[in-house]
Parts: structure tokens; C-alpha cells; sequence
């Protein structure tokens, strides 16, 4: 395991072209153990990081700029995680009930026709606006369900402008949304955690250890939040990716609505250049 802190760095998501963060970065690699013993969360697959030095969540990255993850073979192994975060506040059900989407059922059907396994990182709110297709995204092997907090708010702050989580809620918010979740009947659940915007710092990893969660960032922008041009994003992508990485995408149509086209042009390709895609659990097991 190599464990080192991050002073500061730039990164973009959900929505968002910069984020700034601190905090301490746990990244497991194929030919260390763990310092600690593995655990498993409540109906969950993959083991997780228990908490990091100082009792803070673990968080994951992209190992190296440049590096492989590598097999049990020793051979490179050129894979790449596609995530889609499915972004609802606590406050846009009336935007919904008047005929905004938040959801995007043309991206998860070209994601099956394509067989890419992706991980989805959802919302407790999103889930309660489409428990159907939460369920059926979430009892799919082809994906699994991460958290992404109940109402995408923020936890650190200034965050885009998002409403601030207490830091006495921050616990609440994420267990709220693995309750709503897995209420809809999904079944692939697993225990990792991103922080809306990207935004923390180590007063919401401490808040977050007790939840048994490991956040999950990125290293790849897809630059799909509010895009118009498809192929820019894909060019963005395609761009960026490296053997490991892990891509930030959205899966909400009224924000991210080319989504879908530019992903039809990028998985054709990186499995061109020999890729393989993974869900982000089996790349934490690189």
C-alpha cells in the first residue's frame, strides 16, 4: 500500500471545470498487502480499505500518471474504468416533476450493447426519482452501484456553489444514500464513495470513516457536464486516457446530454488501441 498526502491538485467533475483538494490519498498497488485487514461492508463484493492514517476515509486514485495496473501475470494490462455519476439534488423534484431528466436509460442501454462494465456512482435522490431503473441498473452483473451522497450537496466548501452538508450530517447523507439505494432492490451495491464536485478535505474524510467507505476520484475528465459537442468530449477522453485510469462521466440527461454519442465513439476506439474495460472494483484489485 502506498499512503501519501496531497497538498493540493486540480481536478473536474460532476458539473464542475476545477476543484482544488487536500487530503490523505491510501492507493493499494498489485504487490503490496494492505496495512490493515481488508473489510466488507453489508451486502457488498469487493473488500475496501479499512481507515487511513489518522482515522480518515481512504481515497483512491489512478496509481501514476503513465503506469500500468498490472495482472496476475505481471503483464501490462492497458484496462480503464468508465464511472457515470447520476446527479439529482434534494431539491429538484419539482424540475423533475415538471419534465426535466435526470436520468439517461439511452446511455445504460448502449453501456449493455456494447458490454462495457462501468460503475455508477448514485444519488439517494436520483434512486427515489427512478427506483425502476436504480434496480435494474443495480441487479445488472455488467454494473455496479456506488454512492454519491443522498442530496449532492457539498462537503467541503466553496464547491460550485452547492449547498454545504453540516459536518454533522456528512454521515448521514451517504448512509441515507445506500438506504435508498438498495430499497429499490439493487443488489450489486458497493461500498465506495465520491464526494459531489470532488470537493472534501479532512474534516469530511474524518466525518466519512465511520461509514466503511472508500472515495473514489479520477484522473480522466470527460468534460460531458452541460457539453453540446460529442465529439470534443470524446476527443477529451480519448485524449486522456492512460493504462488505470478512471473516467468521471455523468448519467443525467438534462446536464450531461451528449453522454451517450460520445460514449458510442470511445469505447469502439480504446478497445482499438487494445483496452479493456473494467468496473472500479476490479481496478482497485489491480
Amino acid at each position: 500500500m502506498i499512503v501519501l498526502t496531497v497538498l493540493g491538485g486540480v481536478l473536474t467533475g460532476c458539473a464542475s471545470p476545477e476543484a482544488t483538494r487536500a487530503g490523505t490519498v491510501v492507493r493499494p498497488t498489485a504487490s503490496e498487502k494492505p496495512a490493515t485487514t481488508p473489510s466488507r461492508a453489508p451486502e457488498t463484493g469487493p473488500p475496501v480499505l479499512a481507515p487511513g492514517p489518522g482515522g480518515l476515509t481512504p481515497v483512491f486514485e489512478r496509481r501514476a500518471a503513465g503506469s500500468a495496473v498490472r495482472n496476475g501475470a505481471g503483464a501490462a494490462d492497458k484496462v480503464v474504468a468508465l464511472t457515470f455519476d447520476a446527479d439529482m439534488t434534494a431539491d429538484q423534484g419539482p424540475r423533475a416533476a415538471e419534465g426535466e431528466r435526470f436520468d439517461n436509460p439511452g446511455l445504460i442501454a448502449s453501456l449493455r450493447r456494447l458490454k462495457v462494465p462501468s460503475t455508477v456512482f448514485m444519488t439517494g435522490r436520483w434512486a427515489q426519482e427512478y427506483p425502476d431503473q436504480a434496480r435494474s441498473i443495480g441487479t445488472d452483473p455488467l454494473f455496479e452501484i456506488a454512492n454519491h451522497s443522498f442530496s449532492h450537496y457539498a462537503f467541503s466548501s466553496p464547491c460550485y456553489g452547492l449547498p454545504t452538508v453540516a459536518e454533522e450530517d456528512m454521515r448521514g447523507e451517504v448512509e441515507r444514500a445506500f438506504t435508498a439505494i438498495r430499497r429499490t432492490g439493487a443488489r450489486h451495491v458497493v461500498p465506495y464513495f465520491r464526494f459531489p464536485g470532488g470537493c472534501y478535505d479532512d474534516a469530511s474524510l474524518k466525518a466519512l470513516a465511520p461509514t466503511g467507505v472508500t472515495a473514489v476520484q479520477w484522473d480522466v475528465v470527460s468534460g460531458d457536464a452541460f457539453a453540446t459537442d460529442a465529439d470534443a468530449v470524446a476527443g477529451q477522453v480519448l485524449e486522456g486516457v492512460k493504462p488505470g485510469s478512471l473516467v468521471v462521466m455523468h448519467c443525467t440527461r438534462s446536464a450531461a446530454p451528449v453522454t451517450d454519442d460520445a460514449l458510442r465513439r470511445i469505447v469502439p476506439e480504446l478497445r482499438e488501441r487494445g483496452y479493456r474495460f473494467v468496473k472500479v472494483s476490479e481496478l482497485m484489485r489491480g
